[in-house]
């Protein structure tokens, strides 16, 4: 109890404090430095917190022609300007005979306008939103990682004229544009370096992988990705399943195309397995 007060005015004093905390504003939402550098576009909602002022604070959805509404202000042009710019202009204008030096935030609450296009080798190809932070591992995850026969890079191809395209653009399909290849390993080995942000209209292509084919005498013959230039022919086998109980590895041969001619080349278990051969698994004598 305070020193010097009756109970009664005591108790008063403390609701008054309790009463007068509860009606503080909430804390603006944090913009980090990425985010705050987004730029805006039509669909987003953005979250506008102005302290001491809970009335005009709210999310408000940028229109088809980049303005939205608020109030004392009216109309203001958001579409093109960054986070850091559209506060500027709101500190601006709410202080030109409404506020003195008035105090806000400005942070996106559903990011709509820009967009990234992922295909390929990845499970869920398609489009999706482009949020102020996104990173290409963070795209692949959304696309549900890639596929078993995904080669071991993907490209990134960006316009080089700065604009977002209206669709996917793939390696070499415009002269302007830039692509950027990232070694899949490297980054699903923690190379961070390799994992890069992306921008608005950025479409992740992760190519096929090429394959050989494995039949005759193994447990699961068909198609299979060659991960590496490396891959032996006791790879090739390992990946198939193995050997049967009938098979012989004595005998294994490939079938290449050299030259537009289908040649049969008889192989050990050390030998290099190439893109499109045929590893043929025969069957034993005894």
């Amino acid at each position: 109890m305070a020193r010097g007060f009756s109970p009664a005015i005591a108790l008063f004093l403390v609701l008054l404090a309790s009463l007068a905390f509860a009606q503080q504003p909430p804390p603006p939402p944090v913009t980090t430095s990425t985010q705050a550098d987004y730029v805006v576009g039509p669909q987003d909602v953005l979250t506008i917190t102005v302290w001491d002022q809970t009335d005009l604070s709210g999310k408000f959805t940028v229109e088809t022609d980049g303005s939205f509404t608020f109030p004392l202000i009216g109309r203001l042009q958001a579409g093109g300007l960054t986070l850091r710019q559209i506060e500027a202009e709101l500190k601006k204008r709410l202080a030109d005979g409404y506020f003195k030096n008035p105090q806000l935030t400005v942070a996106v609450e559903t990011y709509r306008s820009q967009r990234v296009f992922i295909t390929g080798e990845v499970r869920t190809p398609g489009t999706y939103t482009l949020t102020g932070d996104m990173s290409l591992i963070e795209a692949l995850s959304r696309a549900g990682s890639t596929t078993q026969f995904a080669g071991n890079e993907c490209v990134i191809v960006r316009a080089g004229d700065g604009k977002a395209t209206a669709g996917p653009l793939l390696p070499n399909q415009a002269e302007n544009a830039t692509s950027i290849r990232v070694d899949l390993k490297d980054l699903q080995s923690g190379g961070l370096s390799k994992n890069l942000p992306l921008r608005d209209g950025d479409t992740i292509f992760v190519p096929r992988a090429e394959t050989m084919y494995v039949f005759g005498q193994v447990k699961n013959p068909g198609a299979y990705a060659i991960q590496n230039k490396d891959t032996t022919v006791l790879q090739a086998l390992s990946l198939a399943g193995g050997v049967t109980d009938r098979g012989s590895t004595g005998r294994i041969k490939i079938v290449r195309i050299v030259n537009g001619k289908k040649t049969e080349i008889k192989v050990s278990l050390t030998d290099l397995v190439r893109p499109g051969d045929t590893v043929m698994v025969p069957e034993r004598f005894f």
